[in-house]
């Protein structure tokens, strides 16, 4: 049975199983909606525990002059390519993760399937064979790291290495998309090379984009400017590791992957500033609130971060700096719904998402979003 908030005391924490539900498979969004902001927005009342149904550009609605939306401006770049082994030719997809060493095209990858990848083996990607890959060291089960041989620039690696790369969308959507036959056509309008990316990213190095950030368009951001709600960046470089399977019951004994951080001094101004004024701060997508969860003062306030962080949230938890949060619809056992279950409050966010199931809302990264409002 699946314990209230309530009963937990500080030593007790939730289990993982206690995260599970059965979402249809048909529920998760294949591909975005045709314009960015029209799709669904569910908001939840905290402490009235009020339900609403919305339309992402009424997000306008909920926020006032000088409130605060701190979002994520990573930029996503071309991540998971496709290559062959030297002499047996069979076929492996490698998922690059960071840039080790520019000087020496060293890269933390990681590679599928694994069980076929030695230390010293080659790779070599494009019809041609044109840029090959020299497995140098084994990370993890996984991991790898490659130096790509190449006698170019640094530049001119990078634009031959993201041109034999394609969007790094999640695995749920590229596989679900194969088994009901929807693959998507590159020279349709909405790309995922074009929608998965916010657009506001800038800082390129990413490659999970977030997804409660997907759906701001151009003109929902004119709107929250014009009527003076103050947007702020943070920049989280997501990677793939925070959306590997847990395999412990017990969430303490889960380790997170380290995502590198920055927060600037600018930023923590104007945060700290509407804390201080009691405007609402929003986070924008959970990459956003673990980022400034991760760097805060001993009295609760937002601090300047350039560096790393492993911080796993998941109830019970108390927040420190924002009092709202804009995320998406996440998948069964997964750290971004638990993150969501730990701020919203774990009943009332798992009673949510059982209505947003029976209201037909769309699932994962193209689906539908979630607005969490103290009231």
């Amino acid at each position: 049975m699946i314990k209230t908030m309530g009963m937990f005391s500080d030593q007790e924490h939730m289990k993982l199983s206690q995260f599970k539900f059965k979402l249809p498979e048909d529920r998760i969004a294949l591909f975005p909606t045709e314009e960015r902001d029209q799709c669904r927005m569910m908001v939840v009342h905290k402490k009235s525990e009020r339900i609403e149904h919305c339309l992402f550009k009424d997000l306008l609605n909920f926020f006032d002059e000088d409130d605060v939306l701190l979002l994520n401006d990573t930029r996503i770049f071309p991540a998971r390519l496709y290559g062959s082994k030297e002499k047996t030719g069979a076929r492996i997809e490698v998922f690059l993760l960071r840039e080790l060493n520019p000087d020496i095209r060293l890269w933390d990858v990681l590679v599928d399937p694994a069980r076929k990848i030695r230390i010293g083996n080659k790779l070599y990607f494009g019809d041609d064979e044109s840029l090959v890959a020299e497995v140098i060291d084994n990370t993890t089960s996984r991991g790898r790291t490659l130096r790509f041989l190449f006698d170019g620039s640094h530049d001119e690696f990078i634009r031959t290495l993201y041109g034999f790369g394609e969007t790094p969308i999640p695995n749920v959507i590229k596989d679900r998309r194969n088994v009901v036959d929807e693959p998507i056509d590159e020279d349709h309008p909405f790309t995922d090379r074009e929608r998965y990316q916010t657009i506001f990213a800038r800082v390129e190095g990413g490659v999970v984009a977030p997804p409660a950030a997907l759906h701001f368009s151009r003109e929902l951001m004119m709107r929250l400017k014009i009527k003076g709600i103050d947007t702020q960046f943070v920049t989280v470089w997501t990677n793939q590791g925070n959306y590997r399977k847990i395999e412990v019951e017990d969430l303490t004994k889960h380790k997170m992957d380290s995502e590198q951080i920055l927060i600037t001094e600018e930023v923590v101004e104007h945060v700290n500033k509407a804390r201080d004024s009691k405007y609402h701060v929003c986070a924008v997508d959970t990459s956003v609130m673990r980022a400034i969860e991760s760097s805060v003062t001993t009295s609760g306030e937002l601090k300047a971060f350039d560096g790393w962080t492993n911080k796993f949230i998941f109830p019970p938890y108390t927040f420190t700096v924002a009092d709202s949060m804009l995320a998406s619809l996440y998948l069964p056992l997964s750290t971004h719904l638990m993150i969501t279950s730990a701020f919203g409050g774990y009943d009332l966010i798992m009673d949510a998402y059982k209505q947003a199931i029976k209201e037909n809302y769309q699932f994962g990264a193209y689906g539908d979003t979630m607005l969490i409002l103290p009231d």
